[in-house]
C-alpha cells in the first residue's frame, strides 16, 4: 500500500522522478507509482487494473477488504494530475472478471468519467475481462499499434521489437544487508516492456519464473523496483534467485 500513501502526498508525487528508458527507441519515463509515461506522444500507461477485484471475490463468496478500487483509482488519479496526458491506455485486466464493470459502483465509475475528461482512453482488453468494459468513456480493443508501439495485454512469445505488455505481473528480488527485498517491477530489455500490475491488491511472478523465459534478452534486461518513494534499477544478473 505504499503507492497508495506516495499518491495521496501530492508533494512527494511532485518530488519523486522517475526513471527514464526507451522502447524500441521511444522515450519513455517508468513512475515510482507504477506507470509509463511516454513523453513525444503525451500517452500514460497503465496495466493490470484490477478493479472490484474485492466484489469479484465476494461474488464467489469470498470476502477480502472492499477498498481495493478505491485505494486504485486514488493512485491512477495521482498519476494523472502529474503527467496530464492526452491518451491514457489501460493495458487489460481493467477489471477482475467480466462483470465488473457493469456492476461498478456510481461513485466509482464518475471518478474515472472524470478522469477522462479532456484526453483519450483506450482499455486493452484483458483475460480477466476480454469482453471490454461497459458505459465507461472510451473505446476497447484487443490490441493498440500507436507511436510506433504495440500494446497488449498478454506479451507474444519469443524476443519481440516495440512491444509494451502486462498481464505478468513481474517481480524482482534483491538482496541487502543479509535481507531479501521483492518488489514490482517495470521489466525492459530496451525492446519490450512488461509493466508492473497497477491494481494495489495485485501480486507479482519473479522474473526468475518459468513464464518470462524467453520474453528477453537477459543480458540487456533490467528491473525497476517499485520502492517506498522511488524506483530501483537493477540488472538482471544482480537479482536474487
Amino acid at each position: 500500500m505504499h503507492r497508495l500513501a506516495l499518491a495521496r502526498d501530492m508533494n512527494a508525487v511532485g518530488r519523486s522522478a522517475g526513471v527514464e528508458t526507451s522502447v524500441n527507441g521511444v522515450a519513455a519515463v517508468c513512475d515510482p507509482l507504477g506507470a509509463l509515461y511516454l513523453p513525444d506522444a503525451g500517452t500514460l500507461v497503465v496495466s493490470d487494473l484490477h478493479l472490484e477485484k474485492g466484489a469479484a471475490y465476494a461474488r464467489r463468496g469470498m470476502l477480502l477488504p472492499p477498498y481495493d478500487t478505491l485505494a486504485t483509482l486514488t493512485v491512477l488519479a495521482a498519476v494523472i494530475a502529474r503527467y496530464d496526458p492526452k491518451l491514457v491506455i489501460s493495458l487489460g485486466d481493467n477489471f477482475h472478471d467480466r462483470v465488473g464493470s457493469r456492476h461498478l459502483p456510481e461513485t466509482f465509475r464518475s471518478q474515472i468519467v472524470d478522469m477522462a475528461k479532456g484526453r483519450e482512453w483506450i482499455w486493452i482488453n484483458g483475460n480477466h475481462d476480454p469482453d471490454g468494459t461497459v458505459d465507461l468513456p472510451g473505446i476497447s480493443t484487443d490490441e493498440l499499434t500507436h507511436s510506433g508501439i504495440v500494446f497488449r495485454h498478454e506479451p507474444r512469445q519469443g524476443l519481440q521489437n516495440g512491444e509494451i505488455a502486462g498481464h505478468l505481473h513481474p517481480a524482482a528480488t534483491v538482496r541487502r544487508r543479509e535481507k531479501s527485498v521483492r518488489r514490482p517491477c517495470f521489466a525492459t530489455d530496451g525492446a519490450r516492456l512488461i509493466m508492473p500490475a497497477f491494481g494495489v491488491m495485485s501480486g507479482g511472478l519473479d522474473l526468475r519464473h518459468r513464464a518470462m523465459a524467453g520474453l528477453f534478452d537477459q543480458t540487456s534486461l533490467v528491473a525497476h523496483l517499485l520502492g517506498r518513494d522511488r524506483l530501483y534499477s537493477v540488472r538482471f544478473g544482480r537479482l536474487s534467485a
